[in-house]
């Protein structure tokens, strides 16, 4: 069965108001070259390797010269939602199309026009330099360098539930009634493929929802079956590239049991055993790698067990998660690095949030709660690493972190957070900063998922090798870590810690731009104005 898209095949005709590919930037520099299609740079990555040696710092600075090869031509490229029909898919589905055909609708407060405010790809921006009077220059965010516009999005997906996109989306309650009203007609048609549903993974209270699954209880058939309804999404729809991301319910985590899921071979055997401890997550994302389409885990649930780790790097595909950092957890990376840089010691982080909507419903579950609280909690995880003076054997390693979710249904998608950060300041005082802060959730998170997908293609585009060597260019990493800005729980390659201050992950993905055209990092020492 052809799944059922957004695209033009299924909507009435209207003028494509996407830009993908378009740029405003040119860099005059000897460090790049454009040929045949692909914009060549060199790049000079600069570190320093420290030692501690009895007390004191030894850093050798280092620089390493790469090579990057990107391909400028932006593919046609689909989209493939799990939990199609949830809040978040039923939002970015009628945001697509609100932008896509100019769809502007009314509200109390008046005529709103339709905007992707809330993405960093569609609505930021990033400074360029200075101009002759050495005030800074900034450029839009997606004029850099040619990348996918949402409006050229090609959207289907899988749900646990058959309602089309519009009944979704009325049943969300996110969206104002004039612009359901005005979308509804392209959502109407548009209904979710069976997905896979195994109960003890979510909420009871899901069940009354599950009548649109993939039959059987056969888990290797499972992911054939996941395979078979990407091939033909591909094929019916004239793609170059397919993009998987799961948005669906937050399931509970998986337990890591040797033998079952440790090694890529064990999670292979598992599956085809149809093992309990085999989540619906893991089979997409099994289901994803074997066909080499990136896959992104939108929610807190382990679904990169160890051995799924290790077979999208057997594979080179690649995968990013976990869960999205929307409102409150993004925050949270903000001030908790503001307060540990100046060198205030939060002592306890309470946080509390109730919500209305259908995440809410399912959280309220404590298994799934748990995986929730786990994505929550280690958000300052490496701030309290960077400062040995607050944080140290004598004065105590850690942060209290309380967190609380509770299901209020007369909220709605506008979920109420509540944050109290308790600090240690100068000689025994303390500080309290209190936060209230009520967010649409889906409103949110929506952009995020634009933001994933847009750059998650755009890094499939990029190879590099070692400067001046006969090696073949290769891909980045299967795990996407650049894509931490957008995700609260940053998936790392093993080995490696999460890098989860929300300033040093924006930078890395500016910088690494930067480096494409032909720029240095991101430098703020405006000698054009402090020097004489």
């Amino acid at each position: 069965m052809a799944p059922t898209t957004i695209s033009e095949t299924s909507v009435p005709a209207a003028p494509a108001t996407g830009k993908s590919g378009y740029t405003s930037v040119e860099v005059l520099s000897d460090k790049t070259k454009v040929e045949n299609g692909f914009l060549y740079s060199s790049y000079a990555y600069q570190n320093s390797v420290v030692e501690q040696v009895d007390g004191k710092y030894k850093v050798t600075p280092t620089e390493v010269d790469y090579e990057f090869k990107l391909d400028l031509s932006v593919p046609k490229t689909g989209l493939l939602l799990v939990g199609l029909g949830g809040n978040n898919g039923s939002t970015l589905s009628a945001a697509v199309v609100a932008n896509k055909y100019n769809i502007s609708f009314e509200t109390k407060n008046g005529t709103i026009e339709p905007n992707y405010y809330g993405s960093v790809t569609q609505a930021a921006t990033i400074k360029l330099g200075v101009d002759a009077k050495g005030k800074d220059v900034y450029a839009p965010f997606n004029e850099v360098l040619p990348f996918l516009h949402p409006n050229d999005f090609v959207i289907g997906g899988w749900d646990i539930n058959s309602a089309n996109l519009a009944e979704a989306m009325s049943r969300a309650k996110v969206l104002d009634y004039d612009l359901q009203r005005k979308v509804g007609k392209y959502l109407s048609a548009v209904k979710p493929l069976p997905s896979v549903y195994y109960p003890d993974f979510i909420a009871a209270n899901q069940g009354e929802r599950a009548n649109n699954v993939i039959p059987g209880s056969d888990k290797w058939e499972h992911v054939e079956h996941i395979r078979r309804d990407i091939r033909e999404f591909k094929e019916n729809n004239g793609l170059d590239k397919v993009i998987v991301l799961w948005t669906a319910n937050t399931e509970r985590y998986a337990d890591i049991v040797e033998g079952v899921n440790d090694t890529a071979e064990n999670l292979i055997k598992s599956i085809k055993a149809s093992h309990d401890e085999i989540s619906p997550s893991t089979i997409f994302a099994v289901a994803s790698i074997l066909e080499g389409v990136p896959y992104i885990n939108g929610s807190p649930q382990n679904t990169f067990v160890p051995g799924c780790l290790e077979l999208a790097e057997k594979n080179s595909s690649f995968i990013g998660g976990d869960d999205f950092k929307s409102g409150q957890t993004k925050l949270k990376s903000v001030l908790a690095q503001f307060l540990v840089d100046a060198g205030i010691k939060p002592l306890s982080i309470a946080s509390y949030n109730h919500l209305g909507n259908n995440d809410g419903y399912n959280l309220s579950s404590p298994k799934q709660f748990r995986s929730k609280e786990i994505s929550k909690a280690s958000v300052v995880d490496d701030m309290i690493e960077s400062n040995q003076i607050l944080y140290n054997d004598k004065n105590g390693k850690t942060v209290d972190h309380c967190i609380v979710i509770k299901y209020v249904p007369a909220v709605g998608d506008s979920k109420v957070a509540m944050d109290e950060y308790y600090s240690e300041l100068m000689l025994g005082g303390h500080n309290t900063i209190s936060i209230h802060n009520v967010c649409e959730d889906s409103l949110l998170a929506s952009p995020l998922i634009i933001d994933l997908v847009v750059m998650t293609e755009f890094f499939s585009r990029i190879t590099y090798r070692k400067k001046d060597s006969d090696e073949e260019y290769q891909k980045f990493h299967s795990v996407l870590s650049f894509l931490s800005y957008w995700l609260k729980a940053p998936l790392t390659r093993p080995g490696f810690d999460a890098v989860n201050g929300l300033n040093k992950q924006r930078a890395a993905v500016e910088n690494l731009l930067r480096a494409l055209v032909g720029l240095g990092p991101q430098n703020d020492l405006k000698f054009e104005e402090r020097l004489w």
